[in-house]
């Protein structure tokens, strides 16, 4: 005979695991990341940084040449630096190239000295055929006025011939060591092979300051312990458009854009090769075949070194080119805490549709692999990331996937 409480039963075993799980839910809400409008009018803007002055004035870069200043929530009218007169001239369309970085002497409260890396015309005696040449210089600001920089005090630090429009990378910081670490792509075109491009690709070439991530003195000089006794810090990257120091460990985190399958996000160390154009992410790369990862590759260098794998990688169903974070280490939104906030530029380059990734250590690896672990999408091209001096987070966006209009926003991330 059937038992006539079984259908009870059933019933509360059901009812006791939906309220478990509502629960567990509640205790793991998705973390919740919302964007505050911080200001607009900007065209491409693709960095934003606040010095060590104690002024509390925002620094943003719009790649068509200005930088201006965000001051007590309000844009200046009069750009702080506009070096539109000193640049090549940009496709509106689409453009990898312009005003990529700014970054301001850890003194600067003192120096008044600052550095950006811009795209200049090619420079007399380069290649035959080249593009442009990128160039990064030092400015001090006016003595007549703070919010305005001294365009003639302008010192070349370095020049790099870019043989393509591409793949400039762009980044500009300054480490825990006081010295100006630089991002540079392989120097553009696909595959990092063609015109301009080394027999083993520019990104595995040591004599080649293309694909690498460089560490300069401002004051002069190489640092004593850059590991080849040149300017290069590490190699093997592709276009590392966006970088940060985490400021409470000093790891340096780099979002190196990949080509038709992958994308990465590495943290880097001194000496070190990170793959590229042997692999794409953790996957081998052809450039027979850039649409497929061969099932077989080097494991190693040209010189024999072991390849560092990235901390991160993920396929182009969730984007076609991330763009370098940071760690949050703010206090406004504490469940952020530690973990690193990054982006993709869109999901194709006729539409709109950024993204944020937030990610975090994975707790089922003993090695340093991250996983994400939120995404928020963005009806926007996503540009850039920034970092006031409270550790707090801005994003930078447009609507355009070139340099035109004026659809550029600056966005602070609160809880």
């Amino acid at each position: 005979m059937k038992n006539k409480n079984i259908p009870i039963y059933i019933g509360i075993i059901v009812a006791v695991a939906l309220m478990a799980l509502c629960i567990l839910n509640y205790f793991k809400k998705p973390l919740m990341i919302n964007l505050q409008l911080v200001s607009d009018n900007f065209v491409s803007p693709v960095k934003l940084v606040e010095p060590p002055d104690n002024t509390g004035r925002l620094f943003v870069a719009d790649r068509i040449g200005v930088v201006k200043i965000v001051k007590n929530k309000s844009v200046l009218d009069e750009p702080f630096l506009d070096l539109r007169e000193n640049m090549v001239e940009l496709q509106e369309n689409y453009d990898e190239r312009g005003l990529l970085g700014v970054a301001f002497s850890p003194s600067f409260g003192t120096d008044n000295k600052f550095y950006v890396y811009y795209s200049a015309p090619l420079r007399g005696g380069a290649p035959e055929g080249f593009d442009h040449t990128s160039r990064i210089s030092e400015f001090t600001v006016s003595n007549s006025n703070p919010d305005k920089a001294d365009l003639s005090s302008e010192r070349i630090i370095l020049e790099i011939d870019q043989p393509q429009f591409n793949h400039n990378g762009g980044e500009i910081l300054f480490g825990p060591d006081g010295y100006l670490y630089v991002a540079v792509g392989d120097g553009g075109n696909a595959d990092d092979f063609g015109l301009g491009h080394s027999e083993t690709g520019n990104a595995q070439d040591l004599k080649s300051p293309l694909g690498k991530i460089l560490r300069i003195d401002t004051d002069g000089g190489i640092p004593a312990d850059n590991p080849f006794h040149n300017e290069i810090y590490a190699y093997g990257f592709r276009n590392p458009f966006r970088m940060s120091f985490d400021r409470k460990t000093g790891e340096l985190f780099v979002g190196d854009v990949g080509q038709n399958l992958w994308e990465e996000v590495d943290i880097v160390e001194k000496g070190k090769n990170y793959g590229w154009n042997i692999k794409e992410g953790n996957h081998c790369f052809s450039h027979e075949s850039p649409d497929d990862s061969p099932a077989d590759c080097r494991n190693v260098g040209y010189n024999g070194e072991e390849l560092a794998a990235p901390i991160l990688e993920y396929d182009h169903s969730q984007g076609i080119s991330l763009i370098g974070g940071f760690v949050y280490r703010g206090k406004e939104i504490p469940k952020l805490y530690g973990k690193y906030v990054f982006g993709d530029w869109s999901g194709s380059f006729t539409s709109a549709a950024g993204k944020i990734f937030v990610a975090e250590p994975s707790a089922q690896t003993k090695t340093r692999g991250w996983t994400i672990t939120h995404t928020k999408e963005i009806n926007s091209f996503v540009l850039g990331f920034g970092e006031d001096e409270n550790g707090e987070l801005y994003l930078l966006t447009s609507n355009e996937a070139g340099p035109a209009g004026n659809t550029g926003k600056i966005y602070k991330i609160v809880k």
